[in-house]
């Protein structure tokens, strides 16, 4: 009796240590300029959390131009980069930040060719990204499309020219969304949605600027209060390049953020 009473008790303290143990986390990630290599170790970091890299056998060129032809080739050819051999093994891991820069709208072909290469069946994926102008939208539905048998997480994204804002912002993403221990202020919810007036086109015009992958006009706008400023959420109707063209209707979704003392500046693009 004594014996089976002992080995009860082991057997009860391991079911409670296995309930009890922290998921394992890797943070996996591709990198072509280090953009989005400093967010991934910015995770890393606060997580205490491995730190792994998707490498290319043969390097994407630093430059866009070459870097979308290679990948309009690939892409006629149905090809995928081939990758160097990862250093751990991803199937060991629980939760899985799964990081990379927006390519033509979705995750980079290097984050392809790894999901080809590892089976995340079961897992927990939080996807994270850095970009010109936005494609964490997209990119997470392509990624549910992709695995459908993994649990893709509400993801973070930053845009590379505001890449000094992401210290702050990873590490309210991450304590947020229950990551990271300690307590954080919810944001409010974003006010009824209202016609822009010329006050709100203004802020609008200034956030994006003569950036070239924006042309557009606010129609509609709703904010919140955020800590030192304002957050807009526009609707913004698609201009024609040449005025004498005529393009169909088409209205992008742009936040905008209007910290005080400062210009307004557009942090995603929703497309």
């Amino acid at each position: 009796m004594k014996q089976l009473f002992v080995l009860a008790t082991a057997l009860l303290l391991a079911v409670s240590c296995s309930q009890n143990k922290a998921p394992k986390t890797l943070v996996l990630y591709y990198s072509q300029t280090n953009t989005t290599k400093a967010v991934a170790e910015e995770i890393a970091n606060a997580l205490g959390a491995d730190l792994e890299a998707i490498l290319p056998v043969v390097p994407y060129d630093g430059d866009m131009g070459a870097t979308a032809a290679r990948c309009a080739k690939d892409a006629a050819e149905g090809k995928l980069p081939e990758l160097k051999p990862f250093t751990v093994d991803v199937a060991a891991y629980d939760v899985i930040f799964l990081g990379y820069p927006i390519w033509m709208g979705t995750y980079a072909p290097p984050v392809a060719a790894a999901l080809e290469a590892v089976n995340l069946d079961g897992k927990k994926v939080v996807p994270f990204c850095t970009f010109g102008s936005g494609g964490l939208d997209t990119s997470v539905k392509d990624l549910q499309a992709k695995l459908p048998n993994t649990e893709i997480l509400p993801g973070y994204g930053v845009r590379t020219a505001r890449i000094d804002a992401a210290k702050a912002e990873v590490d309210y993403f991450l304590k947020s969304n229950g990551f990271l221990a300690g307590e954080v202020t919810p944001l409010p919810d974003f006010s009824e949605v209202r016609p822009a007036t010329e006050a709100d086109a203004a802020i609008f015009d200034a956030a994006v600027g003569t950036y070239p992958m924006i042309h557009a006009a606010a129609t509609e706008v709703a904010s919140r209060a955020v800590p030192g400023g304002i957050e807009y959420l526009f609707t913004a109707k698609d201009l024609p390049r040449d005025p004498a063209v005529e393009i169909p209707d088409h209205f992008i979704k742009v936040y905008v953020l209007a910290e005080d003392g400062k210009e307004p500046v557009f942090t995603q693009v929703l497309r």
